[in-house]
């Protein structure tokens, strides 16, 4: 049966279906040999042969799915052009995986990897609005003015952001402690938002996507998910 390029290569673990495209536009993929650059083609996986980079590519037989509590310090991604550590320094599996989403750089906390090309789609689809949580502290106190505002959206540059849930953890000592919840996935939003309303963040920790909760896993820990956690990923 035929699909799309893109999608087989997505279920071989290459990359996110999206990520594949670019590859594929960047001339990276050949189909029985010839090099090819459009985004429409469909290939047959029981007739045609696709190379990636000189290397033949294959469906994943085993589907991974895995949780990592993220430490600051690391790129969310599976290479970093500038040599700095990534998340693949930590989660060592011999399928190829990559994150759903990301983390910056300086934030810490729960990140989901894959090598599902139809699972990733689902979670980072828009018409999903998944809710990811985060623990924020901030510098300065957070005001009821502040939360109104972050309740009702905030132009972080040419971007209105979606109303966010808000609550104060805590205050004390000029630092405030907030758990966020944001459907969005904008770079650095969060860090934006707060930057906005003239407050710091000082560190940025994602305690959930979703039904998904980090728990008690340690920092630079993964575990693969359980099957309660694969089936609500699949229901979605």
């Amino acid at each position: 049966m035929e699909e799309r390029l893109q999608k087989y290569m997505a279920s071989c673990g290459i990359a996110s279906r999206r990520k594949c495209e670019e590859i594929i536009s960047e001339g990276k993929v050949k189909v029985n040999g010839v090099l090819v650059k459009e985004l429409g083609i469909k290939v047959d996986p029981l007739k045609d042969k696709v190379e990636y980079e000189g290397t033949i590519i294959t469906k994943e037989q085993k589907k991974v799915y895995i949780m990592l509590n993220k430490p600051e310090g690391y790129i969310s991604s599976v290479k970093d052009e500038k040599g700095r550590a990534t998340i693949l320094d930590i989660v060592k599996v011999e399928e190829r995986i990559y994150p759903i989403g990301r983390l910056d750089y300086d934030s810490s906390g729960l990140l989901l990897l894959t090598n599902d090309g139809e699972i990733y789609n689902k979670i980072i689809h828009p018409r999903v609005e998944l809710i990811k949580k985060y623990i924020v502290v901030i510098k300065g106190e957070f005001t009821q003015k502040d939360i109104k505002k972050f309740e009702s959206g905030i132009d972080i540059g040419g971007y209105v952001t979606a109303p966010a849930h808000i609550k104060v953890i805590s205050f004390d000592k000029d630092i405030s402690t907030l758990e966020v919840g944001i459907h969005e996935g904008k770079n650095r939003q969060i860090r934006k938002m707060c930057a906005v309303l003239n407050h710091e963040v000082l560190s940025l920790k994602r305690i959930s996507i979703g039904n998904i909760k980090l728990g008690y896993l340690k920092r630079g820990e993964w575990r693969e998910l359980n099957k309660e956690e694969i089936s609500y990923l699949n229901d979605l």
